[in-house]
């Protein structure tokens, strides 16, 4: 079984439950000076590590975690959550707290997220031990918009990590995360640092309104603030994949949310350039541009963290030698049972049994399939 690493931003979600019927506006939700009754709380491990790394391990995956808590209360509560995985890994600041995000999710609303950072500011490639890449296959990271150091200096140390994995013939992954216009993140050029990193990058794994705010802000300005808007997979995701392929990555899987996703590929000569580790069957996988509608979900409770999920999907689809096409049916259908529970981790299921489950029936619409 070949090795993952799952690295980046890690952190503690808190989400209240909260009962009641669907809301229209969050205005209608959070008004000053209200009180709001809730049945309990959801407390989980968040951020990159915590969801795809250890969606990657409950999928049977031999998964290592890589992410920076803080020595206090909440970083304790983080280790803890990861030994309960079997896994371990994470790196300890007594200097940082440790990051965590009030995830609110009125019934019928898209999330809205209060976040600290915390620890994730400090993380850089100098704390990834060389020792730790010696058998590692695929290198995962994701959330650097969430990681201060990341885009200062127009990425400097996200390319020089990245770079160094392809140096080592490791295949590599990144995934994004939503950027606060008014924060930090919002005034880093991310094209530039897209530009820079694309080359090193092999999965480019981000969703549609991430990819959107660094490549059309004018565009991302544009849609709906209740984040609900249908995306055309054919008409808006595939040029806006294309125009991220273009800047030197090998393969896009674009998330968009409830339209489902889209995945586009460059060329062989491209594709025989993954990290070699990988062992990609480059023929296959060359030339693809599939749109992938979403699975119907057997019920609604939470979905954060579903993309984060369908990603670990996807990147173990394709470790175990699996066809692009089944490997984007799999992110999708993993995406619908994540979704299924408050926490990220119950509802999802084995690759194999999903693919039986899709043999049986459970359809997800007509997937359009370009390419060889």
């Amino acid at each position: 079984m070949k090795t993952i690493i799952s690295a980046g931003h890690i952190c503690l979600d808190i989400t209240p439950m909260i009962p009641g019927r669907a809301y229209h506006s969050i205005s209608e939700f959070l008004i000053p000076g209200r009180l709001f009754n809730t049945e309990g709380v959801s407390v989980h491990l968040g951020g990159s590590v915590g969801n795809t790394g250890l969606a990657l391990r409950k999928l049977g995956a031999d998964v290592r975690l890589m992410g920076k808590i803080g020595r206090d209360a909440f970083g304790e509560l983080v280790k803890g959550l990861v030994e309960e995985h079997g896994a371990s890994g994470l790196l300890e600041d007594p200097d940082c707290s440790t990051s965590y995000t009030i995830v609110i999710a009125p019934p019928g609303l898209d999330r809205c997220f209060l976040h600290n950072p915390g620890a994730n500011d400090s993380f850089t490639d100098a704390d990834i031990p060389d020792s730790a890449l010696r058998d590692a296959a695929l290198f995962h990271f994701g959330y650097p918009t969430l990681m201060k150091s990341m885009f200062e200096e127009d990425g400097a140390y996200l390319v020089r990590m990245f770079r160094r994995m392809r140096e080592q013939g490791i295949a590599t992954s990144l995934d994004l995360a939503a950027v606060d216009p008014a924060g930090p993140a919002g005034r880093a050029d991310w094209m530039q640092i897209l530009r820079s990193v694309m080359p090193y990058v092999d999965f480019f794994v981000p969703s549609y309104e991430e990819l959107l705010f660094m490549l059309d802000r004018g565009k991302w300005d544009s849609l709906p603030v209740t984040g609900d808007g249908q995306i055309s997979l054919e008409m808006d995701a595939v040029p806006l994949a294309r125009q991220a392929l273009a800047l030197g990555c090998r393969a896009v899987l674009l998330k968009c949310g409830v339209s489902g996703m889209v995945l586009v590929t460059s060329g062989r000569a491209q594709m025989e350039t993954v990290g070699k580790r990988l062992e990609l069957a480059a023929d296959s996988w060359a030339d693809q541009t599939i749109l992938q509608p979403c699975f119907p979900a057997d019920t609604v409770k939470n979905a954060t963290g579903a993309g984060d999920a369908s990603i670990a999907a996807f990147l173990l689809a394709a470790a175990s030698g699996r066809k692009p096409s089944a490997c984007t049916a799999l992110a999708a259908a993993e995406g619908a049972c994540a979704v299924t529970t408050y926490d990220l981790l119950s509802g999802l299921m084995t690759l194999e049994a999903l693919e039986q489950r899709i043999n049986a029936g459970w359809t997800a619409g007509t997937a359009v399939h370009i390419g060889v």
